[in-house]
C-alpha cells in the first residue's frame, strides 16, 4: 500500500467515524438512562458486552526496540474486531481477530540487502487472541461518570502467516500455500503473545473511541521468512484506532464507565439513607420492648401477658397455652374479627431490588397491627418489571414479596397469617415501555387470601 492510498483510506476511515459517532451523541442527548445502579448491586445492573471495530497501521518494528531483521518499515494498514466481556469496574476479557500485511526492506544497507535478503513481505491470514483488558487510569476520576480511561493489555493468541521473501539475488521465496514440514500448508501457524496500551473516550452512552498500540511477540524466528545468524523470535506491532460499541438494555449504564468511589459517595451522602439507618433504629428500639413485655407475665401463671387470654388467672390455676384456666368455661368467647385484609397501598422496590424502601414501613406498620389484631390473612403478590429475562423475574417478583413477609414477622405477626406468591412480569399496571410505568411494575400488593 503507498501512502497516498493510506490517507484515502484514513480519510475516509475518519469521516465514517464522526458520521458514527455525532449521530450517537444525539441519540444519547434525546435519551435518558437509568443511573439506580448500587455499589453492591452485582453486574447485573450494568451492561458488560461490547462489540469493536478497529483499523490502523501494521509494522515490523515494536516501541521497545531490539533486533530486527530490517532497517527499513512500510507502511501497511490492518483491520479487526472485538468482543468483550466487563468482568468489573476496571477489568475485562477481550477476543480479538485482525488481517493485513508486514512488510520492510534494508535499502538503507550496504547494497540493499542484509540477512541474505533485501525485503520481505509478510501476509497475516489472520491473528486471534484473547486479552485481559485493565482499566489502569482516568484523567477524570472523581466526576460521576468517567469519559477518559487508559488501559493496559496482555494476552495469549495464535497467527497463521505466510512470507515472501526477495533473496539477495533477486529471486523470490514465496511461503504461501508451501508452508509446514511438507510444503503443503496455506499458512505457517504459531502461537503469539500481544502486549498493548490505549486510551479510550467516552463518545456517548454507546459508543467509546479507542486510540491503541500492540506488541506482538511471535513464538517463532521465521515470521518474515528468514533466519538470522543468531536465531531470534520475531516480532510487529499494530497501532490502530477503533469504535467500540457497548451491548444490552439502555435503562442500563455501562460497567466500564462507572466510577464506583462517586457511587459510594453519593449513596453516604443520600439523605434517604440516613432516614432508612434512623427508621432501622426505631425498629431495634421496638424489637427490644417487645422481647421485654413478651418475658412479663403479671398472674405468674406461666403464660406472658401478651399471649395470656385469661389475665388475673389466681395463683396456682392451672392453665392452657392462652394462660385461661382448665377445663375451658362453659361460656362461650364471641368469635374475633376474621376479616381478610385488603386495601393497603403498593409497596414499591428500587430497580432489579428487593430490598423495603425506607417509605414504605408506615404502611406495613398499619398492616402488620390488622394482622396482630384480627384472624385475617394477608396474601402478598410480587411484580417486577419486564428487564431480564422471564425466569429472572419470577425468582425476583417472590424475593419481593417474601422481604414483605419477613418485615411483618419481624413485627409479629404470626407467619401462617402470610402467604406469598410471585407472578413476575405478569399483570402491569402501567406501560413496560417507560421507566416511570416500570417503577410502577416493580411492586408487591396485598390482597385477601
Amino acid at each position: 500500500m503507498n501512502y497516498s492510498t493510506l490517507k484515502k483510506g484514513l480519510a475516509v476511515s475518519f469521516v465514517a467515524v464522526m458520521g458514527v459517532t455525532t449521530l450517537a451523541s444525539a441519540q444519547t442527548d434525546s435519551t435518558s438512562t437509568s443511573t439506580s445502579a448500587k455499589v453492591f448491586g452485582g453486574r447485573g445492573q450494568y451492561r458488560t458486552w461490547s462489540i469493536g471495530v478497529n483499523a490502523g497501521v501494521l509494522s515490523p518494528f515494536v516501541a521497545i526496540g531490539g533486533s530486527n531483521k530490517v532497517s527499513n518499515a512500510d507502511v501497511n494498514l490492518g483491520y479487526g474486531i472485538s468482543l468483550k466481556k466487563q468482568l468489573g469496574h476496571a477489568f475485562g476479557l477481550e477476543g480479538n481477530i485482525f488481517r493485513g500485511k508486514v512488510s520492510g526492506s534494508n535499502k538503507d544497507q550496504p547494497g540493499g540487502v542484509a540477512n541474505g535478503f533485501s525485503s520481505t513481505s509478510t501476509q497475516i491470514g489472520y491473528a486471534a487472541d484473547i486479552r485481559g483488558v485493565v482499566n489502569v487510569a482516568t484523567v477524570d476520576f472523581l466526576r460521576r461518570e468517567n469519559s477518559v480511561n487508559f488501559f493496559v493489555t496482555v494476552g495469549y493468541g495464535l497467527v497463521a502467516y505466510a512470507p515472501k521473501v526477495t533473496n539477495a539475488d533477486g529471486s523470490v521465496t514465496d511461503w504461501k500455500d508451501h508452508a509446514g514440514k511438507n510444503g503443503d500448508k496455506t499458512y505457517v501457524k504459531e502461537a503469539y503473545i500481544p502486549v498493548g496500551a490505549g486510551v479510550k473516550f467516552k463518545v456517548s452512552d454507546r459508543v467509546a473511541f479507542n486510540l491503541g498500540y500492540t506488541m506482538h511477540f511471535v513464538d517463532a524466528s521465521n515470521f518474515y521468512g528468514t533466519y538470522s545468524k543468531q536465531p531470534v523470535k520475531d516480532k510487529f506491532s499494530y497501532g490502530y484506532a477503533g469504535l467500540e460499541f457497548s451491548l444490552g438494555s439502555k435503562a442500563k449504564p455501562d460497567l466500564e464507565w462507572v466510577n464506583p468511589l462517586a457511587m459510594m459517595y453519593d449513596e453516604l451522602k443520600d439523605p434517604s439513607l440516613r432516614r432508612e439507618v434512623e427508621a432501622l433504629k426505631s425498629r431495634v428500639s421496638n424489637v427490644e420492648k417487645s422481647v421485654e413485655d413478651l418475658k412479663k407475665d403479671s398472674d405468674g401463671d406461666g403464660v406472658s401477658d401478651q399471649f395470656d387470654k385469661c389475665p388475673g388467672t389466681p395463683a396456682g390455676t392451672a392453665v392452657d397455652g392462652s394462660g385461661c384456666p382448665l377445663p375451658v368455661a362453659a361460656a362461650t368467647v364471641a368469635p374475633a374479627n376474621t376479616s381478610n385484609v385488603t386495601g393497603f397501598e403498593t409497596i414499591q422496590f428500587e430497580f432489579n431490588s428487593s430490598v423495603l424502601k425506607t417509605e414504605s414501613y408506615p404502611t406495613l406498620d398499619k398492616l402488620s397491627s390488622v394482622l396482630k389484631e384480627s384472624n385475617g390473612k394477608a396474601l402478598l403478590k410480587g411484580y417486577a418489571s419486564s428487564e431480564g429475562t422471564a425466569a429472572y423475574n419470577l425468582k425476583l417478583s417472590k424475593d419481593r414479596a417474601n422481604s414483605v413477609k419477613t418485615y411483618l414477622v419481624n413485627a409479629g405477626v404470626s407467619a401462617n397469617k402470610v402467604v406469598t406468591k410471585g407472578y413476575g412480569e405478569a399483570n402491569p399496571i402501567a406501560s413496560n415501555d417507560t421507566e416511570e410505568g416500570r417503577i410502577q411494575n416493580r411492586r408487591v400488593e396485598t390482597s385477601r387470601n
